[in-house]
Parts: C-alpha cells; sequence; structure tokens
C-alpha cells in the first residue's frame, strides 16, 4: 500500500491513525490507495499490539435528554478533530449501569473516558488510572488528581432568580432531586437570591418532583395551583419541566407570563420554539462536551507517548452560564 501511493510505511500509519499530522494532498493520495485496494484495518489487533485505541469511552448519565445530547455532540465533534472515536454508554441514573459501563469500556481498551458520574469514587479511579485509563470528570466538580469541566450552577440559579426577583416577591422552585450536584447547586443558588433579594420565608416554596421531564413539570403545575396564596414567579431547575409547567398552566387558563413567570434551566432547543418561548439560563452545552474531550485527548496523548506531547497537567475548568430572555418571564 505504502508503495502503491509513493508514501512510507509510517506516512499510511498517520493517515490511518494521526490524519492531522499529514499534508491533505498525501492524505487524500493514500486514502485513494486504500480504497482502491479495499484495505479493511484490523482494529483489535491493532489495539493488541499498541495496548491501547484512539477510542474514548463516554458515560452519560440520559441520553433522552437534549442536554445531554448536545454534550455529546461537543464531545464527539473535538475527538474527531483530534483523530479520536467514540464509545458511548449511558448509565440511566444507575450506580450498577455506571460500573457495568466502564468495565465494557476498559474492556474495550478505550484509552480514556469522559463521564458524568452517578457512584463513581475515588477507589474506582484509582483502578482505572493504575491500568493506563485517562477519566475526565465531565459537569461535576473535580475529585483529585482527575480533570473536570462543568459549569457553575450555583451562579445559573442566582441568575434565575434574579430575574424572577426584579417583578415577584411569591416565588416557587421546581426541582428534581437534589442529590444530584448541579440540581442541588442550581437550588442553592435560586434560595441564597431569593433571600438576598428579601423574599420572605413564606414567599418560597419548593416544590421536589421525581425526575427532570415534561410529565413532571405537569405535575408540578398541579401542585403550584393548589397553593395559596399562588406564586407569580417558578424557577425550574432544567427546561423540560419548565416546558410541561407551562403547558399545564395554558391547559388550565393561567396565562404565562401575566399571572405566572416561568424561567428553566438548560436553553435546549425546544426552549426557545415553545408555545411561550422560554426564558431560561443557558449553558455552553457544546463548549462543555468540546473541552471535557480536549482535556480527555491530551491525558490519553500523554499516556500513548504521542510524540510532541508533554507530562499531563491535571485541570478543573468551570464555565459561566447566562440568561437568555424570551415570552415567559
Amino acid at each position: 500500500m505504502a508503495m502503491r501511493a509513493g508514501v512510507s510505511v509510517g506516512t499510511v500509519s498517520n493517515v490511518l491513525n494521526r490524519p492531522n499530522l499529514v499534508a491533505e494532498a498525501t492524505r487524500e493520495r493514500v486514502r485513494a490507495v486504500i480504497g482502491e485496494l479495499g484495505f479493511v484495518r484490523n482494529e483489535s489487533a491493532r489495539q493488541l499490539r499498541q495496548g491501547r485505541s484512539r477510542t474514548l469511552g463516554v458515560v452519560l448519565e440520559n441520553l433522552g435528554n437534549p442536554y445531554f445530547t448536545d454534550l455529546a455532540q461537543g464531545a464527539e465533534a473535538a475527538m474527531n478533530t483530534d483523530g479520536f472515536d467514540a464509545l458511548w454508554c449511558t448509565s440511566d441514573g444507575s450506580a450498577a449501569k455506571e460500573r457495568r459501563c466502564l468495565d465494557f469500556l476498559e474492556e474495550q481498551r478505550v484509552s480514556g473516558v469522559i463521564i458524568t458520574p452517578v457512584g463513581l469514587d475515588a477507589e474506582r479511579i484509582a483502578e482505572l488510572r493504575d491500568r493506563g485509563l485517562s477519566i475526565v470528570v465531565l459537569d461535576r466538580r473535580a475529585y483529585d488528581g482527575v480533570c473536570s469541566t462543568r459549569v457553575d450552577h450555583v451562579a445559573g440559579g442566582e441568575l434565575a432568580v434574579d430575574h424572577l426577583t426584579a417583578r415577584h416577591r411569591r416565588l416557587a422552585i421546581v426541582t428534581g432531586p437534589l442529590r444530584s450536584e448541579p440540581i442541588s447547586d442550581r437550588y442553592a443558588g435560586a434560595v441564597a437570591a431569593a433571600r438576598r433579594a428579601g423574599v420572605a420565608e413564606d414567599g418560597l416554596t419548593t416544590l421536589v418532583q421525581r425526575d427532570l421531564t415534561p410529565a413532571s413539570g405537569k405535575e408540578a403545575a398541579r401542585r403550584l395551583l393548589e397553593l395559596d396564596p399562588l406564586p407569580t414567579g417558578v424557577f425550574c431547575a432544567n427546561d423540560l419541566l419548565a416546558i410541561g409547567l407551562v403547558n399545564a398552566l395554558l391547559r388550565t387558563g393561567v396565562k404565562v407570563p401575566e399571572e405566572i413567570s416561568v424561567v428553566g434551566y438548560d436553553d435546549i432547543e425546544l426552549a426557545g420554539t415553545s408555545v411561550v418561548p422560554l426564558t431560561t439560563v443557558r449553558q455552553p452545552r457544546h463548549e462543555l462536551g468540546w473541552t471535557a474531550a480536549e482535556l480527555a485527548v491530551a491525558e490519553a496523548d500523554a499516556e500513548l507517548g504521542a510524540a510532541g506531547v508533554e507530562e499531563h497537567e491535571h485541570r478543573g475548568l468551570v464555565l459561566s452560564p447566562s440568561l437568555v430572555v424570551r415570552e415567559s418571564a
């Protein structure tokens, strides 16, 4: 193959494994010969020979939520730019399933793992690191000696409620289970902003729902309408909750935002196209996934001994959210 393309064996290897190191014209010539010869790389053999692949595992909590899908797209775009591929798993919020995902990815000899952790602990991280896997924690605070990238969710909760308290003094916070770090941080920021604005103790109601879905938003609307006096401003811990809540309010004849203003969180695509376009806190989702992948690639390259790659330095990156004002508040 190399002789037919007029290049060295090393150049063919770079085209297959590190295409960014090869000039475009040379890449195209080698790829044309690969196509002519019908060559298919034996990835399993290559991984056994090298010890690790140029594949990263990604374990996300729930790909049914558009927020996680956007994270995944950002991460994959960065991986592909650096010549890595992705192998996806979902934990569905289960620590047991998360462990099975990590076992599977290790068996596939991935070079590293990007994970939104559910049950991951320091002992398991140490096991994986001892076996040569890089670990990047996504959307959670850093573990010792591990790279991470997350959003400042406390600030995000503050942004949402600061916007509401400009006009409202009877508020409700609709949230999911507070065991989730991002959700508990949003809640903490929201409560702090309400207290700072002088909202009275009895002027702030918290409705904890079983999950963060439109169905739970609908149920929250029912609970909300049973309150007396009725809150006039509502912060929902994510956009799916907020969309379900707004739709249920509208069906019962409650006007949004004239009677109840609603702010969501995430700024998923549906937020701007719902019946009442949703005011929300935007997370830089694509950037969050991208930076997580960049950290994972940098550590994996250091572990693989890539040319020109210096010793990896662990970093914890924190991105800032922003408020997007639309018609719901």
